[in-house]
């Protein structure tokens, strides 16, 4: 949970296949700037301008979403508050026997959306009826993953997207995620006006901060989370 991390893996201390791959994130959207790198020396600057025009973004597809359920067009960007954002930034190195490994395990975002920018190397692939179906870049545009949050918000109506990243022996692959989410200490569950019955609750609520620890935490790859908080 702390808001700059880095490292080579997740959860290394549990026993787990590693990835191929070195990461650094921090928290974006808050008060966080002054834990940010200082070099490259410009890298505050367009780092936080990045970030406020992405969470822009991501509110506009919200707004979207929100009215495609039914709900007031500003319903997500209201739950969310002041929200939490976290940008990941990603290093896959050229693999030598890339057949052994992967650059990231399956798995779903725990926020709500994650809009994601890549420097045009393949390597992105999502779950589709059980079969791993590649993601081509297609330059100048961003691509958007649907998050655990917002199928447990639209109460499954919406789901994530199990994703995975491969890696490969001839190019070098970047891609910088920015995930969005609710504040640490807000509560998701399915929204009210999304409910008929207590019966047709699919998701029980928890603290955004649970959930991630829950997610973040586990060995168990896929949507292990997401099923966790599952009712029925």
């Amino acid at each position: 949970m702390s808001p700059v991390r880095y490292g080579t893996s997740l959860n290394t201390s549990k026993k787990h296949s590693l990835h191929w791959r070195d990461y650094f994130r921090h928290y974006g959207h808050q008060n966080t700037l002054h834990l940010w790198p200082l070099n490259p020396p410009n890298y505050r600057n367009v780092a936080k301008e990045y970030l406020e025009e992405i969470w822009e973004l991501a509110m506009k597809i919200g707004g979207a979403i929100s009215e495609g359920l039914g709900l007031d067009q500003n319903y997500l960007e209201e739950s969310f508050g002041e929200g939490l954002q976290i940008l990941a930034a990603n290093y896959y190195p050229k693999c030598p026997q890339p057949e052994k490994t992967l650059g990231l395990a399956a798995h779903s975002d725990h926020g709500a959306l994650t809009i994601l920018m890549q420097n045009g190397v393949n390597g992105l692939q999502i779950k589709h009826n059980q079969d791993w179906v590649s993601v081509h870049h297609v330059p100048g545009t961003f691509l958007v993953n649907v998050g655990d949050c917002l199928e447990i918000l639209s109460n499954g109506k919406y789901k994530s997207v199990e994703h995975r990243a491969t890696v490969n022996a001839q190019r070098t692959r970047i891609s910088i995620a920015v995930g969005h989410g609710p504040a640490l200490s807000s509560t998701i569950g399915p929204a009210s006006q999304l409910v008929d019955q207590k019966d047709s609750v699919r998701y029980r609520s928890i603290t955004y901060k649970d959930y991630i620890e829950l997610q973040q935490s586990s060995t168990i790859r896929g949507k292990s989370a997401l099923q966790a908080v599952t009712t029925k």
